[in-house]
């Protein structure tokens, strides 16, 4: 079996950080020791050897630009004031994901079911080095889509995943900005439709997940969030209440959780260490899903790696994205059984991907 990871925020680290992700998260660290970093990112926990390592067969890798207003000073000429500059950002991404994939023959980037047939065939094959890590990619935050109508280029450039919204878009309001979904956010959802494009509603405000559920007739998902009930967030539309999962499961969507310590615990502090949010907290909150949805059909993991935060503020005892398998066990204490530890961490992304991509 691999696992499916339905978030990892691949390229704004390699070009806003520097991260060299061909090398292990390990040398990562060791290189950034030796050098000024932003505060607040963490240890890396991605890289090429992690991913195959940890048997990582499918990512939905982000392309993530964050608006001067909420970015740092310290990466102040990888924010974006306008669209045209928010539009560049991405291309950027869109760009490294393409020429990463290039330069490893184990990197893959899944457009359409051919491409995700063979990277699922290359986990099937006896020798590792055929394994092939697939990346399917993802826009979170809607913003490099300068008219609803430029969503067809990004589709031709390859992205089949959109988040309208990280904070507040010209498309829909977000995380700490909440609104609902614009009247350019309504066209967006009907010319992402005609591009069969996949739906993200992580990060929407309470509103604009609501109005998704109601008018997208597409395939929809949510690519890492937690259920509200678990923890308490700063924002709490940053997680899915239980009404919305409820109907994202009914609309046969898939909710990626995060293991993310501030996600799992309320209040939780890196000062409090990772052994106060054990990997079984992770297993918990995917049994919330499953037992508010009546089965574990609508919940796989969406790692949010490496996504502001590192190894310090992930439960304890996960080190890297190779250490996600061991959230498998961690079902099986509450009483989970095979089948359903492979639908949590393969099958259920798998059969949204399969609906979800062109032919």
């Amino acid at each position: 079996m691999f696992i499916v990871d339905a978030h990892e925020d691949i390229a704004w680290n390699a070009l806003a950080l520097g991260r060299d992700y061909s090398c292990s998260a390990h040398e990562i660290r060791a290189q950034e020791t030796a050098r000024d970093m932003p505060a607040g990112n963490g240890h890396a926990t991605l890289g090429l050897p992690q991913w195959l390592e940890g048997r990582i067969g499918i990512i939905c890798a982000t392309i993530f630009v964050e608006p001067a207003r909420n970015g740092s000073a310290d990466l102040d000429a990888l924010t974006y004031r306008t669209q045209d500059q928010a539009h560049a950002l991405a291309q950027l991404q869109l760009d490294y994901y393409h020429r990463f994939a290039d330069e490893h023959a184990q990197v893959r980037i899944i457009r359409n079911q051919r491409d995700l047939q063979a990277v699922v065939a290359s986990w099937q094959q006896p020798e590792p080095a055929e394994n092939c890590v697939g990346f399917v990619i993802l826009m979170e935050g809607a913003d490099p889509i300068r008219e609803p109508r430029e969503t067809e280029y990004w589709a031709d450039q390859g992205v089949r995943i959109i988040a309208p919204a990280w904070s507040s878009t010209r498309y829909a309001g977000g995380t700490g900005q909440p609104g609902p979904l614009t009247r350019d956010g309504v066209q967006l959802l009907d010319v992402m439709a005609d591009q069969q494009l996949m739906l993200d509603i992580s990060h929407l405000s309470d509103e604009g997940v609501a109005q998704a559920l109601d008018i997208y007739p597409g395939t929809l998902l949510a690519s890492h969030s937690n259920p509200r009930a678990i923890a308490t967030l700063q924002y709490p539309e940053r997680a899915l209440s239980d009404t919305h999962i409820m109907r994202l499961a009914e609309r046969d969507g898939v909710i990626g959780v995060v293991p993310y310590n501030r996600f799992l615990k309320s209040a939780w502090t890196v000062a409090d260490g990772k052994a106060a949010v054990p990997v079984s907290r992770v297993a918990e909150a995917i049994d919330y899903i499953s037992q508010l949805t009546g089965s574990c059909a609508h919940v796989g993991i969406g790692s949010d790696f490496d996504g502001g935060f590192g190894a310090d503020s992930i439960p304890d005892p996960l080190d890297t994205v190779a250490d996600l398998a061991q959230i498998g066990p961690a079902l099986r204490t509450l009483g989970y059984n095979a089948a359903d530890e492979q639908s949590v961490l393969q099958g259920n992304w798998l059969r949204l991907l399969q609906r979800g991509l062109p032919a």
